[in-house]
Order: structure tokens, then sequence, then C-alpha cells
């Protein structure tokens, strides 16, 4: 008997509950965002790869390559250039090392990638000035950081919510009510804007990095709010 009250009255709240809910007024809106972050530390991927001195001469075919340039030959002239580019040698890190097919009856090619830590875009600029692109296969920006990434983030979302609230009152004060409490807050997923990639790059133009030289971060807050008379 006590277990078919127990039920009876557990029902009875839900079904009190639903009707609270069917009964509520309230307004749900999206609010963004977006945050653009200076970095102060940039990866610079780069990847080298063997090949053959007859590659440049300008007249042998492909089946008269003979003279491999190997990669430690390479490395050694990338490593020299980024010296003289004044980028420090704990700033550079080996990331993966791969064998790549040229072309069926030939060698394998090996390839090797970095990833160069950097302060300031402009590093860029000088180690193109003193790289042999020969060896070069891709070079590119990778990720982009910044230390206080976590207090950006945290002030995009309050952005995000207050632009929600600044929407949903103005749409509320237009039919004439007021905004009440919030009833319901959900954190949609933030994007970022990623750089773009760039294959046997030979500029040596600072600008064209300008549409990459921050972290752009968007947020959208779905917030649910009460409607009063």
């Amino acid at each position: 008997m006590k277990q078919k009250v127990l039920l009876l009255t557990i029902c009875l709240l839900a079904i009190l509950s639903l009707q609270a809910q069917t009964n509520e007024r309230y307004i749900e809106v999206t609010g963004t965002s977006e945050i653009e972050i200076v970095p102060d530390k940039i990866h610079y991927l780069i990847e080298i790869r063997e090949y053959f001195e007859e590659e440049f001469d300008g007249k042998s075919k492909p089946e008269e390559y003979r003279t491999k340039v190997p990669l430690s030959e390479i490395e050694q002239g990338l490593r020299e250039a980024l010296a003289n580019a004044d980028i420090p040698q704990n700033a550079i890190r080996t990331q993966e090392i791969g064998d790549y097919w040229r072309q069926q009856g030939q060698d394998f090619l090996v390839s090797k990638k970095f990833d160069i830590t950097l302060t300031d875009f402009n590093q860029i600029n000088e180690i193109i000035k003193h790289i042999d692109t020969k060896g070069i296969h891709t070079m590119r920006i990778g990720e982009l950081e910044n230390k206080d990434m976590l207090a950006y983030h945290q002030k995009g979302k309050i952005e995000a919510l207050k632009a929600a609230q600044k929407k949903a009152t103005y749409l509320v004060e237009a039919l004439g009510k007021k905004l009440g409490d919030v009833i319901r807050i959900v954190e949609e997923g933030s994007s970022n804007a990623f750089p773009f990639a760039q294959s046997n790059v030979l500029s040596s133009d600072a600008a064209s990095f300008d549409n990459f030289r921050t972290i752009k971060k968007n947020y959208s807050m779905l917030v649910r709010f009460e409607i009063i008379d």
C-alpha cells in the first residue's frame, strides 16, 4: 500500500512539473562574440626532403636523376640558415621522419619535419632570407599560442552571454514585456580561425602573413530567459 502511495505521489509531482514547464514563458536566444588574440608563441613548420641535383640543372629527365642529396646535408644547411637567422637551437624540435616514394624504379627519398618555435612573425622573413629552398618541401605556420589563453576564453564566453542578454532584452521589450531570470545556459562549441599552409614558400614579405598574425576565436552561448509582465 505504501509503495502504491509513493508511486502515485511521484507521478503527481511529475505531472505538476510537466505542467509548470508547459506554462512557462521564456525566450531563448544565442549570443556570440569574437576575441582576437596576439600570439606570443608561433610554431613554424618546415619539412625537408632529399632530392637529386639533376632536378635543378634544367635539362635532365627524371629517369636520368642519379646524384641524390642526402637528408643529413639538407638538415645541416637548414640548421645553419636558422642560426644565421638568429633562431636558437633549443627552439628547433624534430617532429617526424618518413619515406617518400619518388617514382617506380627509383630510390625512396627520406623526409624530415621540424617544428620551430618563434616569438615574432618577422623571424619568418629572416628564415626565408637565409634558407636554401632546394631541399625544402613545405614551410607553413602551425599552431599559434598565448600564455593567457584561459583568460581570453573566459572573456569571450562572458561577452557572448552579455550579447545574449542584450538581444533577449530588446526583443522582449518590443513586446511590452520584461526580461526575467536566467533559466538555462548552454555553452556551444567555440571555433578557431586556422592559419594557412604554404608550399615551397619563397615570399620574403611579412605583409603576406598579415591575415594570420592573430588568433581569432568565436564563442556562442545559448541562453533561456524568463519573460515577465
